[in-house]
């Protein structure tokens, strides 16, 4: 454990007390201009985001390509023109049929195997703008697309790819290139342009035919699931393709190839498990149907929808908006005072009225009753109706002109102005352990004594208690994993009897046993690239560059190239932690549905490679600034940059960026960091106490700010699992983060998150925690994939006449000393014949 730690040196949160200071500070640079013009954060609109697998297609298309790249464009076409004039004279690439584009890209096939490496990259050129769309023949971008897809799947039929992938193999095995790289003081573009261009067909391969139109033909679909399957398969040196990616990142993070295009290696592996395993939809649709395998009960509904149909809260407000608040209601209770002095006298229209309201709490959560519809939330404004927070006090200045405390208001009817919602997002789950603790609980207190783990009998106890366990048995849900760990126990305990367990060959299950052997060091690589394009990350001498394919081999001299280059370098990092967390979220779902011990043995890496202080740190920023980022230039994306000219571009143009409301890459990468952190600190009390530790706590609240219900609903949760960890105070003064949990997160019947009544008389042992799951993992691990681990309970052969009919393979000089072999072994060793007798 400490071994990985070290291999990866992430820094933790608590080196330097900048940090923290700067998580409490009042974020003033990037969210600030935002706010101009609002009276508040509460006036920020809603982010009009849609989660999924994936961004729309062109623009998955465009992050393959550096703005640098851009002359590479022109000369893939230049290169393909040249060759397609020598052999198809007066026509172009449309105008040909199919058999025609068959012969011609059979002939590049037959070109890709020369020994000149030039030529050969010439030829890898022209496929390449074959696969890109031959856009020079193209009058919109729909064609280009229309037209990359068509040659794409062309390509993939007349077996491209496999060749391509021989190519890439010699590529990494290229010690010559590793070396000269290894010496160079600074690596540019030029010294990643062959792998960049098989990467990049590659790339263009898997993404296109992965993603379905509703155009497609039979034949196409055949294709699709044909290359699925191939991907998926260890068909390429016995291992699957993504574990060839795997090498080169572990291989580029160790420093023994600092030329390899990370980014490019990064997007064909993220989209190559999302391929080969499934995204998110698939997920759900798979354990649906393991659940009705195992004979579970049916998912009470479909994460995807519901979280879909959530609201976003009100974001928190900023620390100034904090203090201009407080002076508001400093002044307006001064003026509220005054009211009420001359309401005394009768002369203020303040008489009949309530003339006091309590101080509103100082919550991070500046919203309003979550409980309350929206008919209800323009008239809150009215004194009446004012939400005193539960913390308030009534202001010092009042006390000495409140004689006599004034009358409280009646009642409201219940049908006036206050609306329950009609139902929580999701349905309350409870675990079987949790009715054994409380009938465990209920019988020590009105029997005195436990029947272990039994919970139907209810004999001797009261009928509140009877009620309370049908309640929860109505709620009670049976995990996967819960199955799963059962089965594990029964296999470990009872060998011979259980038999050998059959298992089925999924993609997943054959990408984990590929992965298993170096497991850590993937885990630890990717890692590293995560703090190496984390925007709160410095430079340091000794760490990874990442930015060999986007630095051009001539530095910029102008403003208008350094701005440029700017944004390309940002938006290069924001890619490579897109496609990172992307990579991780799916690898942890799929191997949690295929085997539970799986996924927690990822986990468990991630944990002791550091990954939750390094999540952490990534959000120690001003995420709004973060997630409205402006890295990019829509005139140089593909394929806008192909078949449009080229506008003039200006420094204002470049400051200016696009329009949208936010970066689609970004926010779908925070959330997917915030979904790692709930799936490797779920149900784990050492590693929550590492939020703790860590001062987790100021750091999600302020990524509240951003006004998205998914990315809250994740915040939330990792709030809600702490709480009871964080004091009495913590609670008392986040009481509207405490409704907003209620609110959003999932209920567990019996949870006193809220409360952590008996956290004191709990003490956990952290480390015994950890050690008894790696304990269960290595188990498994052992006994599922170690082929020598049941040497103890083979069957022995105490048959005479089959043990001396076996066949045995001697030496070819056995014959000429086999007397003397006779008389050392058999004819001069006793036989005790009494021992043996007694052995029996």
């Amino acid at each position: 454990m400490q071994q990985q730690t070290d291999d990866m040196e992430v820094p933790l949160l608590n080196d330097s007390n900048s940090n923290r200071q700067k998580s409490l500070a009042p974020e003033r640079d990037g969210f600030s201009h935002q706010q101009k013009g609002s009276e508040g954060s509460m006036e920020s609109p809603n982010l009009e985001f849609e989660y999924g697998d994936t961004d729309n297609f062109t623009a998955e298309l465009s992050e393959l390509y550096s703005y640098t790249e851009e002359p590479e464009f022109s000369l893939n076409r230049d290169y393909f023109e040249e060759d397609f004039k020598n052999h198809v004279k007066g026509r172009r690439w449309m105008e040909l049929s199919l058999e025609e584009q068959r012969v011609y890209v059979m002939r590049l096939l037959d070109a890709l195997e020369v020994t000149d490496r030039d030529k050969r990259l010439k030829v890898a050129r022209a496929i390449l703008y074959l696969a890109q769309g031959v856009f020079d023949e193209c009058d919109t971008e729909a064609d280009v697309l229309y037209w990359s897809r068509h040659n794409v799947f062309l390509l993939y039929d007349m077996g491209i790819f496999t060749a391509l992938l021989e190519l890439l193999s010699m590529e990494i095995d290229n010690n010559q290139a590793c070396s000269s790289a290894v010496r160079k003081p600074a690596i540019s573009l030029a010294d990643s342009t062959e792998l960049r261009v098989l990467l990049s067909i590659m790339y263009l391969m898997v993404e296109t035919i992965r993603v379905e139109t509703e155009g497609d033909s039979p034949e196409r679909k055949a294709a699709r699931e044909a290359f699925k399957t191939e991907l998926g398969s260890p068909l390429y040196n016995g291992e699957p393709f993504a574990l060839l990616l795997f090498t080169m990142v572990t291989k580029f993070c160790s420093m023994n190839a600092p030329h390899f295009p990370m980014k490019k290696v990064l997007l064909l592996l993220w989209k190559t498990i999302l391929f080969t395993l499934g995204g998110f939809e698939e997920l759900q649709e798979m354990k649906v149907r393991m659940r009705e395998q195992l004979n579970l009960s049916p998912l009470p509904e479909d994460s995807i929808k519901v979280v879909r149909q959530m609201r976003a809260a009100s974001p928190p407000a900023s620390a100034m908006e904090l203090i201009e608040q407080q002076q508001q209601q400093k002044r307006g209770r001064r003026s509220r005072r005054s009211a009420f002095v001359d309401s005394l006298e009768g002369d203020s229209p303040y008489a009949k009225k309530q003339p006091l309201v309590k101080q509103d709490s100082l919550d991070t959560y500046n919203e309003r009753d979550p409980f309350k519809n929206d008919d209800a939330r323009d008239e809150e404004d009215d004194p009446e109706d004012v939400d005193s927070g539960i913390e308030g006090e009534v202001d010092p200045l009042d006390r000495d002109v409140i004689i006599q405390p004034p009358p409280p208001p009646p009642l409201r009817p219940p049908t006036e102005r206050v609306s329950f919602p009609r139902g929580l997002p999701w349905a309350p789950k409870v675990r079987e352990k949790d009715i054994e603790h409380f009938l465990e609980t209920s019988r020590n207190k009105f029997i005195g004594f436990t029947l272990g783990n039994d919970i139907d009998t209810l004999v001797g106890l009261p009928r509140p208690i009877h009620e309370s366990v049908k309640t929860l048995k109505q709620h009670k849900y049976v995990s996967i994993a819960e199955v799963q760990i059962k089965r594990e126990e029964e296999l470990q305990q009872c060998p011979m009897t259980m038999g050998e367990e059959e298992v089925e060959e999924t993609p997943a299950e054959i990408l984990y046993l590929g992965m298993l052997p170096s497991l850590s060091q993937y885990v630890i690589a990717l890692l590293k690239l995560l703090l190496a394009a984390a925007p709160t990350s410095k430079a340091k001498t000794d760490s990874i560059n990442i930015l060999a394919d986007v630095l051009p081999e001539e530095m910029p001299i102008t403003v208008l190239q350094s701005m440029k280059l700017g944004i390309d370098v940002n938006r290069h990092k924001e890619i490579i932690v897109k496609a990172i967390s992307a990579l991780l979220l799916l690898l942890l779902k799929h191997f949690k549905l295929n085997h539970i011990y799986q996924f927690e043995y990822v986990a468990q890496h991630l944990v002791f490679a550091n990954c939750i202080p390094l999540i952490l740190k990534f959000f120690n920023q001003n995420i709004m600034s973060y997630i409205s980022a402006k890295n990019s230039i829509c005139a140089l994306d593909f394929p806008h940059c192909v078949v449009h000219e080229m506008p003039e571009l200006t420094a204002e143009s470049l400051e200016a960026g696009d329009s949208n409301q936010f970066c689609w890459r970004n926010l779908f990468s925070c959330i997917n960091l915030l979904r790692i952190l709930n799936k490797i600190t779920k149900w784990k009390h050492s590693r929550t106490m590492m939020l703790v530790v860590f001062k987790s706590a100021p750091i999600l609240k302020r990524a509240l700010k951003v006004k998205q219900a998914m990315m809250q609903l994740y915040v939330l949760k990792l709030l809600k699992i702490q709480t009871k960890y964080l004091g009495r105070q913590w609670r008392k003064s986040n009481m509207k983060t405490m409704s907003a949990i209620y609110q959003k997160v999932r209920h567990r019947l019996n949870d006193d998150w809220a409360y952590g009544n008996d956290i004191d008389a709990r003490p956990w042992d952290f480390q015994a925690e950890e050690c008894a799951l790696r304990e269960c993992i290595e188990k498994f691990n052992t006994r599922r994939y170690d082929k020598n681990q049941n040497s103890d309970f083979t069957p022995v052969d105490n048959c005479l006449q089959s043990v001396l009919g076996q066949r045995v393979d001697l030496p070819e000089d056995f014959h000429y000393s086999y007397e003397m072999w006779l008389e050392r072994e058999v004819f001069s060793q006793p036989i005790q014949w009494e021992g043996l007798l007694q052995a029996q």
